[in-house]
């Protein structure tokens, strides 16, 4: 049967992550891969692999440099942007400015000048861009939303919030071009995006100031030489040194890495298994971050990027009680130097291997604590994957409506992006100075188009409340 009419779209920066969103489109009606943009042609011809596996008809593939006039010839309607972060807006403005639905990935941009440029479009052509931030869509997060929102604590005053990527997965971010801050960010932007953005909705409150300290102090030649860690070689591919290195990555073992990584190199030269002990490395692996609301609720967030298991915990205390979730995404990791994807080893892809569980306990004043019964899933994510799917371009089966956990809340906007950004901006500002800072300043308009929260008063009280978002 036809699926006519269909949303014509293109995938821009084929790599492992942009997987999920071809996959996604092509199996949901209504929607055609019709264009892939990329400066591999050999990771475009595997993104038109896998639209065969799905009975899908090719897509036509474009080079980066022809962009404007691929959305013109091709009759794109939706643009998703899974490319290197620090060129999200090369391809966000032209497809805001044609008309085109955009969607994102996480981060929106990598600094302020992309970020008011990216926010002077959606204000200039009235169009709007979807930020993938799928953690919200995780059913142990929108939980803790719920239970924040209907007051189990009641006022928030302050939040705790460590995270910890083990040393499989955080190790990953210094084998690629993540490891280079104009890139990608650093960590505080590429991955404490997905954070500071869950903060802001279980808040429903935006950040105001910032302070903080970061450092490179476990991966880098200087510290894997302090540490004893660092073998001598530039890449694990071919080098004999990192043959049972447990922090090299195998690049050939993976089929779908080999297919996407090793075999494109004779495209660009992009090489994905670099040594995590080797140089440069100009992002911190070690992040410590006090942020101030404009309810007047503060947080600390840490970030450690080398922890055996991987996992994170975030605390809520209120003026009724304390909130509490711990998640065990991963309890340990083997010392191996196969990676393999589809086990969930990169980019939480699916459940690791070990991968232990969730627990959310809501401590009342003057009560016993209560565990609080989860739903948890075990799909990319934690389950938010799929769902955000769902939201964003409907569910796999057209006949049926989309579920409630797709539309239990709105999907990140443009907005919603510049606010989270905001902070890992302003965290990476002070790592340099050493001073704190304040995010209007950094990210001008961002206060002047604010929807809502209360300002602080001049005692430490609360401000008028302005109207919500």
């Amino acid at each position: 049967m036809s699926r006519t009419p269909q949303r014509r779209a293109v995938v821009v920066g084929t790599g492992h992550r942009a997987q999920t969103f071809t996959r996604a489109l092509a199996e949901r009606p209504g929607h055609l891969v019709a264009a892939l943009c990329d400066p591999s042609p050999t990771r475009m011809a595997f993104h038109n692999r896998l639209l065969a596996g799905a009975g899908e008809p090719a897509a036509t593939e474009w080079e980066p440099g022809r962009f404007a006039d691929l959305l013109t010839e091709e009759g794109i309607d939706e643009v998703v942007v899974t490319t290197v972060d620090a060129e999200h807006d090369r391809y966000i403005v032209p497809a805001l400015e044609a008309g085109c639905r955009v969607v994102t990935e996480k981060p929106m941009t990598v600094d302020a000048e992309r970020c008011a440029r990216i926010l002077d479009t959606v204000r200039s052509t009235g169009n709007t861009l979807t930020v993938a931030f799928n953690y919200r869509f995780n059913p142990v997060h929108e939980k803790v939303r719920e239970l924040l929102a209907d007051g189990a604590i009641g006022e928030i005053l302050s939040v705790h919030f460590e995270w910890l990527l083990d040393v499989r997965h955080g190790a990953d971010y210094f084998r690629r071009w993540h490891r280079e801050k104009d890139r990608s960010g650093g960590l505080m932007v590429h991955k404490s995006s997905h954070h500071f953005d869950l903060v802001n909705w279980w808040l429903a409150d935006e950040p105001r100031d910032v302070f903080g300290y970061g450092r490179l102090g476990f991966y880098g030649r200087a510290a894997g030489e302090r540490h004893g860690l660092r073998r001598d070689y530039d890449r694990a591919h071919g080098a004999d040194q990192a043959a049972d290195d447990p922090f090299a990555l195998d690049l050939s073992a993976n089929d779908t890495l080999r297919a996407l990584y090793l075999d494109a190199e004779r495209d660009g030269g992009y090489v994905r298994d670099r040594n995590v002990f080797g140089g440069p490395v100009t992002i911190e692996d070690d992040m410590a971050v006090l942020v101030r609301y404009a309810g007047g609720t503060t947080m600390t967030y840490h970030l450690t990027a080398y922890s055996p298991w991987e996992g994170y915990r975030v605390m809520f205390n209120g003026s009724a009680g304390r909130l509490e979730l711990e998640v065990e995404e991963s309890r340990w990791q083997r010392p191996a130097t196969r990676i393999d994807s589809a086990g969930g080893a990169l980019h939480g892809d699916t459940a690791a291997e070990h991968a232990g569980g969730a627990r959310l306990t809501l401590r009342p004043l003057w009560r016993a604590p209560l565990d609080v019964p989860l739903v948890t899933a075990h799909e990319a994510h934690g389950g938010g994957d799929p769902r955000m799917l769902d939201a964003l371009f409907g569910p796999v089966d057209g006949a049926r409506p989309a579920g409630a956990a797709a539309v239990a809340h709105p999907t990140a906007t443009e907005r919603d992006g510049a606010l989270a950004l905001a902070v890992g901006l302003a965290a990476n500002r002070c790592f340099e100075t050493g001073l704190p800072v304040a995010v209007a300043e950094l990210v001008p308009g961002i206060r002047a188009e604010s929807g809502a929260h209360r300002d602080q008063g001049e005692e430490g009280e609360p401000g008028d409340q302005v109207q919500a978002r």
